[in-house]
């Protein structure tokens, strides 16, 4: 199957979601390159980057899951296709 990379942008406002987070990426793992988190501390939020190469719609599957956990937002971004 045809694999994607894209880069999956996470703002957490909700600590109380962090544990469902790690848990769905945990789920993900073998489509997770790496990730990065920072946190902002004087806005009280959590920004977290994560690398992934993975059929889109496993990509889509994962993004939507966790834009729906409470207090949290995602967004991804997909890397543009070889035309070879």
């Amino acid at each position: 199957m045809e694999t994607r990379v894209a880069v999956l942008a996470v703002i957490v406002r909700d600590p109380a979601s962090v544990a469902a987070l790690n848990a769905l990426l945990h789920q993900y793992e073998d489509c997770v390159l790496g990730r990065m988190g920072i946190p902002c501390r004087e806005r009280g939020i959590r920004l977290i980057s994560v690398a992934l190469d993975a059929p889109a719609d496993r990509i889509s599957a994962l993004s939507g899951k966790i834009g729906r956990l409470p207090g949290v937002t995602a967004k991804t971004v997909y890397a543009p296709e070889d035309k070879v």
